[in-house]
């Protein structure tokens, strides 16, 4: 088979799609963001990754299956312009709508795009107790068996030790901003541990062996907390806005849920109450209780 797979991000997201890359057989290109086109470079040997500012190079050919990951009207467009047998996800209808294909609305009844609206489907998301491999694979027509993620070999960096911490989360969602993670750094340093922020990398491959050279990672729902659980870094991961059950934990993981979680679920805006809802003390066990592990 010759297929196309467009998922440009959020990075996590690109990350915990790769499973999908066991079940497909054939020709495989993935047109993605550009700064995540390294994640993918290699990693199979009938695998090709693009950047989405490339995409005219890949658009005259004939796919026996597109994969549109996206929700956005440009991706929606383009896939519409591809020659293709079968296309799962989002596309334009006639009308320049839109929409999804019905093999792909077990993810997408739960997405900005939903036939329900937003309101339903953030509901749907809240109700929602399957991982995103499993919606996604259903739809495809594949059973979710436990794929690991798949990645790069991380870069080598000096940055080691017990606990990496990261505490920031991008401008989107605002309320994965757990409040209490510096008391947390010196509660688990006055333990004798080894804690350290995560930094600014110049590359994600960087930012990926950060990862692997620590024992346990806490931070929230985000790109680290993916990057762990593709290179089998316990993690401790607060959940204070967005679906815990979305994600897969490979036997690694501790999902600490806030207990107002449906109050501010897929909220965008800042709430201080959404970040001070489950406390410090909570969070110091589930990491000392991932450092015995």
């Amino acid at each position: 088979m010759n297929i196309l797979i467009i998922k440009l991000g959020a990075t996590g997201d690109v990350v915990r799609t790769t499973p999908l890359l066991e079940k497909l057989d054939g020709e495989i290109t993935w047109i993605t963001a550009a700064k995540n086109v390294l994640l993918l470079a290699g990693l199979k040997s009938n695998l090709r990754s693009l950047a989405w500012e490339q995409r005219g190079s890949v658009a005259d050919k004939n796919y026996d299956l597109v994969i549109n990951l996206e929700d956005t009207l440009d991706a929606g467009q383009f896939a519409q312009t591809l020659k293709f047998g079968r296309l799962f996800g989002a596309f334009l209808d006639d009308a320049g709508k839109l929409i999804y294909s019905d093999d792909s609305r077990n993810w997408f009844d739960l997405s900005l795009i939903s036939r329900f609206g937003k309101a339903a489907a953030d509901k749907l998301k809240l109700e929602n107790r399957r991982t995103y491999q499993d919606l996604i694979f259903e739809g495809m027509g594949f059973q979710f068996r436990g794929e690991k993620y798949l990645l790069p070999a991380p870069a080598k960096t000096d940055l080691a030790g017990d606990v990496a911490i990261s505490p920031k989360a991008g401008a989107v969602w605002p309320m994965k901003n757990w409040a209490y993670y510096a008391e947390l750094q010196r509660e688990l340093e006055a333990k004798g541990l080894v804690v350290n922020i995560l930094p600014e990398r110049a590359t994600l491959l960087e930012h990926l062996g950060d990862v692997k050279n620590h024992r346990v990672l806490v931070s929230g729902d985000s790109l680290p907390m993916h990057f762990a659980l593709g290179v089998g870094t316990r993690c401790v991961t607060i959940f204070n806005c967005t679906s815990p059950w979305e994600i897969f934990d490979y036997g690694l993981q501790e999902k600490i849920t806030s207990p107002l979680l449906e109050n501010y679920f897929f909220k965008r805006n800042f709430e201080t109450e959404a970040t001070t809802a489950i406390s410090c003390e909570e969070v110091f066990r589930a990491v000392l209780g991932k450092l015995s592990a």
